[in-house]
């Protein structure tokens, strides 16, 4: 039977947003399953939500609204029903005196808006929104008028089942730990790390306001919102993280540090680092995923060019010598350090490390926690590293002028040492320890290779666009102009298999080994400037030149590079 189209899902047709026999077929399917027609389109993914809107905005001349800039919390919650809110999936957003103003994705069920207008007597007026945000949206006003946590309706996974979370501390009573088990608390809190470790999150964020509560993740190093529960389930979550992770429950003016382990399955588990932080609302917990799996990835996988990956493997070869990673926090240089020491963890090989805390538990390693509470400080590790007949060493962070000095001497003495330092460069890396108060010589004698990083989002493959920018923008951005003629540059658009365009990261690093030139501009106290030049001048490229070869092979934006960079 042919269906005539009309109204939304003939426009849809017109400005090529679905073919007409699409269009048919949804409408059928949408009546079949009794659900609106705009959902049914957003839920099986023919057409995208924020489209729909559009168009629907250009055909029935109604407002549209981003419901990411509206405050739910603002809405009127007493005058529709929830079971009217799940029937119709339109969200009351504002009354003005006898007008009630709503929100909704399709226009056209006027079934609904005459059952809404009938139940709170208010003439209503349609706002149009995008269905993958008003669904959302629906649910959690649904949840505030209830008192139920956002994801209640997730919290039905199988998978949370299977998951073994170790509880066990001095603090964390089994009277307590076997109460909270049966709470559906517990049960969201394990789906929110769950859901973390899904999408490959760095980090979870809980944070508590005056008037909010919200979750946010780290995800290919940005931040998103993934959920708001109720704030007043602001200290049960947050009791309950830090039960998990060994925290005194009590304590709420002090820093905590504490660690999760989470067991998946039999042969893969997760590490949480929390730490927790009084603040003026509230105690903001953050969350630092450990996967193991992350260290075992291989140094193929990190985005090394050719020449750099041999010039570090030639430097993890040596009997001796310091190999120093720089880079700003969030940057990879423990998962470069790791990929490093699982290259030389053989059975010949007594490899002791110093780490502040404990990130990746390796087996074959010597792994200490470093605590300066009782004086186990990176010196004092170091000390007792020599007197173990140790042939590699790796200190977390070269923080203070004694560590340097240890290290140093370790390098020199028949030890290879691995390290890293917060610094923008290779080159700054060792005015940096000069600065320490690092002798110049004892720099030039003991650095064999400087790594300095970062890590850029990846441009999704799925969805990634060919881009065309004005050759003097590329010029000014560093490309040669020998290297425009066959440059195709790609930019993010954005699909359901990425987030905004990209997916996953890749590493752009600076490699400079510290050749006889290098060294004899160091023992000269050359300064950054004049280290930089002769590492350019001996063809090792900079951070900047990493960056935008990564963008001529199409692996990042040249946004995104000048993020980073």
């Amino acid at each position: 039977m042919t269906i005539s189209l009309s109204g939304l899902a003939k426009r849809l047709v017109t400005d090529g947003l679905l073919s007409e026999a699409q269009a048919e077929e949804s409408l059928r399917a949408a009546r079949r399953d009794k659900i609106p027609f705009v959902t049914h389109l957003v839920k099986n993914q023919v057409a995208e939500g924020r489209h729909i809107a559009m168009a629907a905005s250009q055909e029935f001349g109604s407002p549209l609204l981003d419901l990411h800039a509206f405050d739910l919390s603002n809405c009127p919650r007493d005058l529709i029903d929830t079971k009217l809110l799940r029937k119709h999936r339109m969200l009351p957003l504002l009354r003005r005196a006898n007008r009630l103003y709503l929100a909704a994705s399709d226009p056209t069920n006027i079934t609904a808006f005459d059952e809404i207008k009938f139940h709170t007597g208010l003439s209503t007026d349609v706002i149009l929104v995008d269905e993958s945000q008003l669904s959302p949206a629906i649910d959690q006003l649904i949840d505030l008028i209830e008192g139920r946590d956002s994801l209640h309706s997730l919290l039905e996974d199988s998978a949370l089942d299977a998951l073994d979370i170790e509880v066990q501390g001095e603090n964390a009573t089994d009277a307590e730990t076997g109460a909270l088990d049966e709470t559906p608390i517990v049960r969201f809190v394990n789906k929110v790390l769950l859901d973390a470790i899904r999408s490959g999150a760095s980090d979870i964020h809980v944070e508590p306001y005056e008037k909010a509560y919200r979750i946010r993740v780290r995800s290919d190093g940005i931040l998103r919102e993934i959920a708001r529960p109720p704030l007043a389930l602001a200290a049960r979550i947050a009791s309950r993280l830090k039960i998990m992770a060994q925290m005194d429950i009590a304590e709420r003016r002090l820093p905590q540090d504490g660690r999760i382990k989470m067991k998946l399955s039999r042969t893969r588990a997760v590490d949480f680092r929390v730490n927790t932080l009084p603040t003026l609302w509230g105690e903001k917990l953050v969350l630092r995923i450990l996967d193991p799996s992350s260290a075992q990835m291989g140094i193929d996988a990190l985005g090394y060019e050719p020449e750099q990956k041999q010039m570090y493997l030639h430097a993890l070869q040596q009997s001796q010598g310091m190999i120093l990673v720089t880079g700003p926090t969030g940057s990879g240089k423990t998962v470069s350090l790791y990929t490093g020491l699982n290259i030389l963890n053989t059975s010949e090989i007594n490899i002791s490390t110093a780490e502040d805390p404990v990130e990746i538990n390796l087996e074959g390693i010597n792994q200490v926690a470093v605590n300066p509470r009782i004086g186990l400080t990176f010196a004092s590790a170091l000390r007792a590293f020599l007197r173990q007949d140790p042939d590699v060493i790796m200190v977390g962070e070269i923080r203070d002028l004694e560590t340097a000095e240890i290290a140093i001497k370790a390098a020199q003495t028949g030890h290879l040492v691995l390290s890293t330092l917060h610094t923008n460069s290779a080159a700054e890396t060792l005015t940096r320890l000069r600065n320490m108060g690092v002798p110049s010589y004892n720099l030039a004698t003991s650095v064999s290779l400087i790594i300095a990083q970062r890590l850029a989002r990846r441009l999704c493959n799925h969805c990634k666009q060919p881009v065309k920018l004005p050759e003097s923008a590329l010029l000014e951005a560093g490309f040669s102009a020998a290297a425009l003629a066959d440059l195709q540059l790609f930019a993010p658009r954005g699909c359901d298999a990425c987030h905004e365009g990209y997916k996953g990261r890749v590493g752009i690093y600076e490699v400079v080994p510290v050749t006889d030139a290098l060294a004899r501009i160091i023992m000269q106290d050359g300064n950054a400037l004049q280290i930089a030049d002769q590492a350019r001048r001996e063809g090792f490229g900079s951070l900047r030149d990493a960056a935008l070869r990564k963008v001529a092979a199409g692996l990042t934006s040249l946004e995104e590079a000048n993020r980073v960079i």
